[in-house]
């Protein structure tokens, strides 16, 4: 419709200006605080984001990058799942879902006192059939996605665990194959300085393993998930070597607490 002669070129800017206005306006609505209708806005500064406070490690247990990101963006037979990460061998990173919206990756489960895995970590899968070793480039590539995310989500380091170690018995997940002791080499996860002492008289193997963080409800699954983890190997019975380790790991933990 050609405008009226009598029509002002400052006008004519401002029809122009306007849909953007508008558009910068509704964005804006996006992207503001959900508000409780029923409530008088007040607003405080005294608050966070809702902030992760653990990485999960996983193993995808399929064949190609390809197929697990089909999986992992699409619902299955045993419903949906998905991860914020995953690695391909080759060491590409893929991100699927934000780092602050919660993955359906950890499912039932419990780490020390965390009940709600989901709501809590991070979930990364690897590419990986479950009963090959990890390849070099695959693990340099979660090195440093580990050292982006717990320098940005302030998220500790020693905090990054397997999906069986929070599931034992129901997830078997990275394995025995994953080389934890290479992450703590470059400071991730928790890891026996020294396993070289025996314990003392009166040591109790169990709440040692339950202060690391491992359920007790079914005690031959945690200690496989405890072998596979810190020992690399199968076996749901401890040995004198494992009170060593769990020794060491309890006094790792006490110590940290008490600094």
């Amino acid at each position: 419709m050609p405008v009226p002669a009598a029509v002002s070129p400052r006008w004519r800017r401002c029809r122009r200006i306007a849909p953007l206005l508008l558009v910068s306006l509704l964005a804006a609505c996006a992207h503001a605080p959900a508000r409780n209708p029923l409530a008088t806005w007040v607003p405080s500064p005294n608050y966070d984001a809702r902030r992760p406070v653990l990485i999960v490690l996983h193993f995808t247990d399929q064949h190609s990058v390809q197929e697990s990101l089909d999986t992992l963006r699409t619902a299955n037979s045993g419903g949906p799942v998905s991860a914020h990460y995953l690695i391909g061998a080759d060491g590409r990173i893929y991100q699927l879902v934000a780092d602050a919206d919660r993955a359906w990756q950890a499912g039932p489960g419990r780490w020390g006192t965390i009940t709600d895995l989901n709501s809590a970590s991070i979930g990364i899968e690897l590419d990986n059939d479950g009963h090959s070793p990890f390849a070099v480039a695959q693990i340099d590539g979660l090195l440093r996605l580990l050292a982006d995310l717990t320098a940005r989500l302030r998220i500790p380091p020693t905090q990054v665990i397997g999906h069986e170690d929070l599931a034992p018995g129901r997830k078997d997940d990275p394995g025995p194959l994953f080389p934890w002791a290479r992450l703590a080499a470059a400071g991730y996860g928790l890891w026996p300085r020294d396993a070289s002492i025996d314990p003392p008289p009166g040591f109790d193997p169990w709440m040692a393993l339950a202060l690391v963080g491992y359920a007790l409800d079914d005690r031959a699954a945690a200690v496989r998930s405890f072998h596979h983890h810190f020992r690399g190997m199968d076996g749901d019975a401890l040995d004198a070597q494992d009170l060593r380790v769990l020794y060491a790991l309890a006094r790792q933990i006490e110590g940290t607490a008490g600094q």
